[in-house]
């Protein structure tokens, strides 16, 4: 019997894990969801990384060799996510070639303390990339007013980016045009504008955000409809002139990435976002929880209709109900670059108690 998984992935759809540890790519879990799960990337985050360098002694050893040799903070952390990750994008590589480069990616994160610095956030993106020496390694910059140049700047310098904190059309749209900017630029200036990217839409947050504060019947449906009306926002740039003119030299579309597709309110679903998000040419990126449930007990829904289907109904309902939908997007993206913030301080705190730690124990 076929899998959901690779029903899933037959149908258009990459499936990528949002999660890494040192144990998952040592102890051959990785290669085994890649096997046998048709996972075909990998997105990680600052909290990721806290949470498994918190929890295992996995890099305990790498940590005491690294700070011996003088590396603290942010450096030590990159070599230690390097390793991790140059690691994964080992294990992708045959799919990134076969798929001729569109799928097979894993992504690291920029240090968020650049984020109001363009030039600065460029910098370090190709500095990581060159670092990384991998061909399928996304640099994840957000997608917030600050970061939109950086993303421009750095695809017109060739680096593949993974646009991050998208929580609406609007902001997807414009991540998207920064991302044509710096295509165009490239084929202006006669280089090769196949530069991958893929625009991460945040889905599950807008659920959270609005949960007991709209009539039950709309309970668990904002985030599927702002998803909705973003991909036919997403649809209508594939088509348009603009897009297909790049094409004709050799550039290569952005996908679209549903990411935070984990379900929050335990009463709904498990499986509640990858079954009502199905689409080609699209990526789910997915908590290790999501997609073994995924694997264990999902059905895959109708694709997602290039309309955008009833998103528009959907959403003027939660206008009635009181919920300004633009508000709440600058909202959502504010919070969730504060908290990205939060858990690049979190981790370097983690890395500073556990080096001292680490030296103590000698």
């Amino acid at each position: 019997m076929m899998r959901t998984t690779q029903r899933l992935h037959d149908a258009g759809q990459s499936l990528w894990l949002d999660n890494i540890t040192r144990s998952l790519l040592s102890g051959g879990t990785l290669a085994r969801y890649i096997a046998e799960l048709s996972v075909t990337g990998l997105t990680s985050n600052p909290t990721i990384f806290d949470h498994a360098i918190k929890n295992s002694h996995d890099y305990d050893a790498a940590i005491r060799e690294k700070t011996a040799a003088g590396l603290s903070g942010e450096d030590l952390f990159f070599e230690l996510a390097l390793e991790d990750l140059t690691r994964a994008a080992d294990l992708f590589r045959k799919i990134h070639e076969a798929t001729n480069g569109v799928d097979g990616w894993v992504s690291l994160e920029v240090s968020p303390n650049l984020a109001y610095d363009a030039a600065t956030t460029v910098a370090a993106a190709k500095d990581l990339h060159a670092r990384a020496g991998r061909t399928n390694l996304f640099i994840k910059i957000p997608g917030t007013p600050a970061g939109i140049p950086a993303i421009e700047e750095a695809i017109f310098a060739g680096v593949p980016v993974n646009v991050t904190l998208l929580f609406s059309r609007e902001q997807y749209l414009a991540a998207a045009e920064a991302y044509i900017r710096g295509i165009e630029r490239r084929v202006a200036a006669g280089l090769n504008p196949h530069v991958a990217s893929v625009a991460s839409i945040f889905v599950s947050r807008w659920d959270s955000a609005v949960a007991g504060k709209v009539p039950a019947d709309l309970d668990e449906r904002l985030g599927i409809a702002i998803a909705r009306r973003t991909y036919k926002a997403y649809r209508d740039l594939l088509a348009s002139d603009r897009w297909l003119r790049l094409l004709n030299v050799g550039a290569r579309s952005q996908r679209l990435l549903w990411a935070s597709t984990g379900t929050k309110d335990p009463k709904a679903s498990d499986v509640l976002y990858v079954k009502a998000l199905a689409a080609p040419h699209s990526v789910n990126t997915m908590p290790e929880k999501t997609l073994l449930a995924l694997a264990d007990h999902g059905e895959i829904g109708a694709m997602l209709s290039h309309d955008g289907g009833d998103a528009e109904e959907v959403l003027d309902r939660f206008t009635q109900a009181g919920v300004d939908l633009e508000a709440l997007a600058a909202d959502l993206q504010r919070d969730g670059a504060a908290a990205f913030v939060k858990s690049w301080d979190d981790l370097l705190a983690c890395l500073l108690e556990k080096s001292a730690t680490l030296r103590r124990a000698g």
